[in-house]
């Protein structure tokens, strides 16, 4: 592309992006700033008021209409979720594990294997409850400290399965978008990533905790059971933004955690067949995801295999999710009450995902006003009109200026990452560093798609519950009882070097 001059709306963007980058490092939210930042770079621009205003819907519609798959899916996994809830089905898929918990060091691996499926599938919402409520309790018994079990569910399921969101598919599909990557290939690479990162971290903190673990007993589980949450958690909570404090607020239950017992005499009040459902539907879902993961990864081995193109593998889930919350439903509420019930789970999983991810939108509408694949709608520009690449430009004006490094770069897009993760968000900087991906990477001669990756793991590893106490990390800490800040210090030296060492696996596997 031929250098273009810098204009005021450049100046004005680069001091948006400047603007929300310091209000994120005051932990506050940065929708407000978005919307005046958006107006002023359209105003910039156009030199029209009216003009302005209307990016400032166009903005957020222009989002909406990027990332309403991500919203969709959110949806009907949260739908089927609740639809497992109803049969019980959720405790069941773990409930097994807590058997193979002999000693303190194979409660650690389980706990953090057992948290990061289930955040894979789910997200962390369920997996915070689930595993603390059904497996943490056997795990302590086992020895395991309340620190060492919030550290390894923390690394596998806020850390490494959300980082990568390799099934739902949210953190890549944003990052993908504003880099103007391939989503397939910044989710395979952000998998890689999010692996090397998550191993390194578990390794080095049980490393650091192996010393605490105790011989079993049942007297560690009564002496835990009768200590009191963090009494700092509300405080913290009040701190945090938008989704990651949303997601925390989730994790609450209507209604405590079974024994098998109770499950099945809580089933068989409206119908014993609900004990039979139960117990399928936990090994039926865990079995189809299984599959659709194996769509998704087997035809990168076997070249043979039919590949899913695009947006394919969103689409699988999302229609995998839907078909089995019909099927769930139907065995728990039969076929009159089904329609209904099927309906509001299918409301209640929008609503989550509007809660949890509608703040996005603004936020991602200022930075996509950057991008020249997205510029032209939000500034109201013909269609054969050449849209500004505002980020870009900057890029392009000041390249010069940037060392001819891959590694220097990376780490800058991880620093910024972790830069835009302090206010307790991982996924309100994905635009901003997908963005700045895209904008880098043909200076510095990089694949945008390794770039939004690297990108990827500072923000969501650093706001999405494991380096900031008022993250989600929030709620590990009130499940476990230990004191957030505790865990933030036992997280922090293994997640820093787990970043490091995948950032420079990026650099060195995709140059």
């Amino acid at each position: 592309m031929d250098s273009v001059p810098v204009t005021a709306a450049h100046w004005v963007y680069l001091l948006g992006v400047g603007a929300i980058v310091l209000t994120m490092i005051f932990r506050a939210n940065v929708v407000v700033p978005s919307i005046i930042a958006t107006f002023c770079v359209a105003l910039a621009w156009t030199h029209s008021p009216v003009a302005a205003l209307g990016s400032i819907f166009n903005a957020s519609f222009v989002a909406a209409k990027e990332l309403f798959n991500i919203f969709l899916v959110i949806a009907l996994m949260t739908a089927l979720l609740n639809a497992l809830k109803a049969l019980q089905s959720d405790i069941r898929m773990v409930e097994p594990f807590r058997a193979v918990m002999k000693n303190g060091h194979v409660a650690y691996l389980v706990l953090a294997g057992i948290t990061y499926l289930i955040s894979l599938f789910f997200w962390p919402t369920p997996a915070i409850p689930l595993v603390s409520a059904v497996l943490l309790p056997a795990a302590i018994a086992a020895g395991l400290p309340p620190l060492a079990g919030a550290v390894a569910i923390a690394i596998a399921g806020q850390g490494m399965a959300l980082s990568s969101d390799y099934v739902i598919g949210v953190a890549p599909g944003i990052s993908a978008r504003a880099a103007g990557a391939s989503v397939a290939v910044v989710a395979d690479r952000a998998l890689v990533l999010s692996l090397i990162t998550g191993l390194i971290a578990l390794v080095v903190a049980y490393l650091s905790l192996r010393h605490r673990i105790l011989p079993a007993s049942n007297s560690l589980l009564v002496e835990w059971q009768a200590q009191s949450g963090n009494g700092r958690s509300a405080a913290l909570a009040a701190a945090g933004t938008f989704d990651k404090a949303e997601i925390a607020r989730g994790t609450s239950r209507d209604a405590p955690f079974l024994s098998e017992a109770q499950i099945e005499h809580t089933l068989a009040a409206p119908s014993a067949r609900r004990i039979v459902w139960s117990k399928v539907f936990a090994i039926v879902t865990p079995l189809a995801f299984m599959a659709v993961i194996a769509t998704m990864v087997l035809p990168k081995a076997m070249p043979s295999l039919p590949e899913l193109k695009g947006g394919a593998a969103a689409t699988l889930v999302g229609g995998m999710a839907a078909m089995l919350m019909i099927l769930a439903t139907l065995a728990a509420e039969g076929p009159r009450k089904m329609l209904d019930a099927s309906a509001e789970h299918i409301t209640d999983g929008f609503v989550f995902a509007f809660k949890a991810m509608g703040s996005v939108l603004p936020i991602a509408g200022f930075f996509f006003i950057g991008a020249g694949e997205t510029a032209g709608p939000i500034l109201g520009m013909a269609a054969d009109a050449k849209p500004p690449h505002l980020l870009f430009e900057l890029i392009q004006s000041a390249q010069h200026l940037i060392p001819p490094s891959h590694t220097f770069v990376a780490f800058g897009v991880l620093l910024v990452g972790m830069i835009t993760g302090i206010d307790g968000s991982g996924f309100a900087g994905l635009p901003l560093t997908g963005t700045l991906s895209g904008a880098l990477a043909p200076a510095a001669g990089m694949d945008p798609a390794t770039l939004a990756a690297i990108g990827q793991m500072g923000a969501v590893w650093t706001g999405g519950g494991t380096l900031i106490a008022w993250s989600s990390l929030i709620a590990v800490a009130g499940f476990a009882r230990v004191p957030v800040l505790a865990a933030v210090r036992a997280l922090l030296f293994p997640v820093l070097t787990g970043l490091v060492v995948s950032t420079l696996c990026a650099v060195m596997l995709w140059p």
